[in-house]
């Protein structure tokens, strides 16, 4: 038997909240790994939604969650998501849910510096959610983090605060921000403490044993490969490397350990905030794409621009993700379009080009190329098996296939977590 890692194939969005919680009724463990509470995945069980940032999807299924030194963890925000999910009455306790002693902690100056920051570039924000996830990695690079396990030790983080203040202080006081003082900062971590501290675990060890053991294990992605900080649309990216090979390195896992890799794309596209985007439509279609399917963000609430199905970009994720075969998700929300359009590959300054330039100045240039297919009047929300779709809705499917070169190995035709149909099992390998 095989683990799996999902990833997303596109810019984030993509559904992977529904298809990890899916495929977790076959997992022993589900385990994120990088990223941090900008991560949003709402999950639809029965009369529930569960909005999920930080908390691994598989605990809706009663799986044991994990927290990889991937992660940058704001305590705060992961303990008011504990309360709010076990509320709606799930169990979260030290038993269900490990965190890994080494992952980096979000304070409260990351996100007054990752604010102050956008708001000084002007006209040429990012498009970050502030909450303070760049400066976090920032700070683990720099090796000046806090990570978890210096709240056990009240003597490192005391003096770790001071080499942590004399770098943001300096940025916040030149940015015209106001600064933060050490005294603050240590009631703010002395306060969670107490709570944290009993999810930590030797995560690298764990996970190690539950391989040797054969325990399934589910790797959770956030964000996606367009995201990515070296291979997506630079630099209006996350903070964070979102392709399968970092299930790996963010969780003290060797690599062989990843097993399957599921991409999820959407039967179209999205994305949200800032940065390129080739097949965006800015007309009523693309208005219909987003009334349809919903599209306002998990955790910033914002309305995502909406665009036509890039091939191109997906089988670039295919290619540098490691993709093995895709989830494709939200088919039912072209149902009854009399056209459909892909997009097969690019113009730059009149030249057909066949893969999307890292240069900024070059992406704002590109144009996309277009290939129409019919579509179908038959609705495809609920389907469960290939039997139940339009005889277009499948040649649209199978083109996709064709064009990013990879397998459709899962479908998914509603927010319901039975509304899937499988064509291979990804822990079958």
């Amino acid at each position: 038997m095989s683990n799996v890692t999902v990833i997303g194939a596109q810019w984030g969005d993509e559904g992977k909240g529904k298809i990890v919680d899916w495929l977790a009724s076959r997992a022993d463990i589900v385990v994120r790994f990088q990223g941090g509470h900008n991560a949003g995945h709402t999950l639809v069980v029965g009369n529930q939604t569960y909005k999920l940032s930080l908390l691994p999807s598989g605990l809706v299924r009663g799986k044991m969650g994990v927290i990889g030194n991937g992660v940058v963890v704001d305590p705060e925000a992961l303990l008011k998501e504990i309360d709010r999910v076990t509320a709606q009455g799930l169990e979260v306790t030290p038993k269900t849910l490990r965190i890994a002693e080494n992952v980096p902690l979000i304070l409260p100056v990351h996100g007054a510096i990752d604010r102050a920051r956008e708001e000084a570039r002007g006209d040429r924000k990012i498009g970050t959610t502030g909450r303070g996830i760049g400066p976090a990695y920032e700070d683990k690079v720099a090796r000046r983090a806090i990570r978890l396990c210096d709240l056990a030790e009240p003597e490192t983080l005391d003096w770790k605060l001071d080499e942590l203040l004399l770098h943001h202080n300096t940025l916040l006081a030149g940015l015209g921000a106001p600064t933060f003082t050490k005294a603050e900062l240590l009631e703010h971590m002395n306060a969670l403490a107490p709570r944290v501290l009993p999810y930590m675990d030797t995560v690298w060890d764990l996970l190690d044993d539950a391989r040797r053991a054969g325990r399934r294990i589910l790797f959770e992605g956030a964000q996606a490969v367009m995201l990515d900080v070296d291979h997506g649309t630079y630099p209006f990216v996350t903070s964070s490397n979102t392709i399968a090979a970092n299930a790996a390195t963010g969780s003290g896992v060797g690599p062989g350990t990843v097993g399957f890799v599921l991409g999820i794309a959407k039967a179209y596209s999205t994305r949200v905030g800032e940065g390129p985007f080739p097949s965006e439509l800015h007309d009523e279609m693309g208005r219909t794409l987003g009334t349809r399917g919903h599209e306002f963000g998990t955790v910033t609430g914002r309305p995502r621009r909406c665009g036509w199905f890039d091939a191109m970009l997906v089988r670039r994720a295919v290619r540098v993700g490691g993709i093995n075969g895709l989830a494709l998700t939200k088919l039912d929300v072209l149902d009854g379009l009399p056209e459909i359009k892909v997009c097969v590959g690019y113009e730059l300054d009149g030249k057909e080009i066949r893969s999307f330039p890292s240069a900024p100045a070059a992406q704002a240039r590109v144009r996309p190329v277009y290939e129409t297919m019919e579509g179908w009047t038959d609705s495809t929300r609920g389907a469960r098996s290939w039997a139940d779709l339009p005889a277009q809705a499948i040649k649209y499917v199978r083109r996709i296939e064709e064009l990013v070169e990879a397998p459709v190995t899962l479908l998914s035709t509603s927010p319901e977590r039975d509304d899937t149909i499988l064509m291979r099992d990804p822990f079958e390998g």
